[in-house]
């Protein structure tokens, strides 16, 4: 413990600033400051809040185990790039989970209980762009080459990490993606505002050089020119770890969801994210002076107000089906639980309106079957249930509906279908204690695995899967297993 009065010197959260919000508006670019040499103080300070506690309740907080009181003792003392080394210990890619991930480890941090917790996350992202910064960040290549080899389908963050963990072990890896490019929604599901893609782009030339191998435009189990068929994976590896994410939205089935003008967000994210990435799209979805309306008061819609604000929207709406938040901890949620809170994220600074209990009821369509309205009425609790309340209900203008409202499985067709992978009843497939499915040598792993989550599990989940594989193929394994199968997170 570097200050052991760090957290009575330092009571304070201090964050990084965050660009005005004309300036951001005008661009893509992440919403921080770039960081400068004399900020660094600032994160010293914030890690030496850290009290180093008996029982680190951050750790249970973080899927990952992460060696929070080591990194932020290392940070403190100015040792950076060991620091570095301790958080590559127990996350392949802290640059995703110090930008994306909700931290439910500063949920957990003991000093919570009658102080604002450390900005643990703020630390992590600090660290990790650090050692981007002064070349630390090397390729790890393996020691020895077992001759046995791994197709992980699907390049989001369970998928990478399985393949670099398998790679390190000495296996022969190819990560099958079916997109153009690679990185699953980090690469178009998350905006540039909030994860710009170079930090992608530079994690996958570190496992380029480490020999994991790549494959894009792969539609596996599918029947185009660019298919790979089931029974040639099947023969052409040793194992294969299915990643292929969640990607089937829930649908609102209400009177006029069949107009134009009404889209699934994750449909409208990835096109953004392409116009971003320079691609020529022949008719974008766009939110350019339409009236927006997003259905869905979580992470994805923040993502889709912030893309419509930059795109020039003449309104944004948020809708949430539930009560609004408390904005301060819950008797019902006692540390170290992770609370449901009201946030404001910084889309929310940039702009936009707010509405809670508010259950959609259908659409108003022109002539042309356009979208022109959304008819909303107030939430009311039924026997446990959200139902519309009769009598309430207004309209409000809209040319443009985003329906964030989550996913509810994995997609069959193709794949899991032609494989004859086990599925459950909500849509993901099954798996055994060794992350195993019924069929021989296929193994899963992430969303598709365990539902729609958060990136700190879709990277535990891929570490422990590549153990399993890598136990599965040798005998035995020395890679960790962060988590176990069906595992729950105490905070949550």
């Amino acid at each position: 413990m570097a200050d052991p009065r760090g957290f009575l010197r330092y009571r304070d959260r201090e964050l990084p600033a965050r660009r005005p919000v004309p300036v951001r508006l005008m661009d893509w670019r992440e919403v921080y400051e770039a960081r400068e040499k004399g900020t660094l103080s600032v994160v010293s300070r914030q890690a030496g809040r850290c009290m180093n506690c008996g029982i680190p309740f951050c750790h249970q907080g973080c899927p990952l185990g992460n060696l929070i009181p080591e990194w932020n003792d290392l940070v403190y003392r100015d040792d950076w790039e060991e620091a570095a080394e301790r958080l590559h210990a127990t996350n392949n890619f802290p640059e995703f989970t110090g930008r994306a991930c909700p931290a439910p480890c500063e949920s957990s941090c003991v000093l919570g209980i009658n102080q604002p917790p450390v900005t643990i996350k703020n630390v992590e992202v600090s660290i990790i762009d650090r050692a981007f910064d002064e070349g630390w960040v090397r390729p790890v290549e393996p020691t020895r080459q077992t001759g046995r080899s791994v197709a992980v389908v699907g390049s989001g963050p369970a998928g990478l990490a399985a393949a670099q963990q398998l790679t390190r072990a000495g296996h022969r890896v190819v990560v099958l993606e079916k997109d153009d490019r690679l990185g699953g929604l980090l690469r178009y599901g998350i905006p540039e505002f909030k994860l710009e893609k170079r930090h992608v782009d530079r994690r996958l030339q570190q496992m380029r050089a480490e020999g994991t191998r790549f494959r894009t435009g792969v539609d596996v189990g599918g029947e185009g020119e660019d298919a790979l068929g089931v029974e040639e994976l099947s023969t052409r590896f040793d194992a294969v770890i299915l990643a292929t994410g969640a990607s089937v939205p829930r649908e609102l089935p209400v009177p006029g969801r069949d107009a134009t003008g009404i889209h699934p967000a994750m449909e409208y994210l990835t096109q953004a994210n392409r116009l971003v990435e320079g691609d020529w799209l022949s008719d974008p979805i766009s939110a350019e002076g339409k009236d927006v309306v997003i259905i869905g008061g979580g992470d994805t819609g923040a993502d889709c107000l912030g893309t419509a604000l930059r795109q020039g929207a003449k309104s944004v709406t948020t809708l949430a089906i539930g009560t609004q938040p408390p904005s301060e901890r819950d008797e019902s949620q006692p540390w170290p639980v992770h609370p449901v809170l009201f946030e404001v994220s910084t889309a929310h600074e940039e702009g936009g309106d707010r509405s809670y209990l508010a259950s959609t009821t259908g659409f108003e369509v022109d002539e042309n079957g356009a979208v022109t309205g959304l008819k909303v009425a107030r939430t009311q609790y039924v026997d446990g249930r959200r139902i519309p309340t009769p009598g309430t209900d207004t309209v409000l203008p809209a040319t443009l509906v985003l329906i964030a409202m989550g996913f509810t499985g994995a997609r069959e067709e193709g794949l899991l279908k032609g494989l004859g992978v086990e599925m459950t009843s909500r849509g993901n497939i099954v798996h055994d204690g060794s992350w195993a499915t019924n069929v021989p040598n296929v193994f899963t792993a992430g969303d598709c695995a365990r539902g729609q989550s958060l990136i700190v599990w879709a990277i535990a989940e891929g570490r422990s899967a590549a153990a399993a594989v890598d136990e599965h193929l040798m005998g035995s394994t020395s890679l960790p297993r962060p988590v176990a199968p069906g595992e729950k997170p105490v905070t949550v």
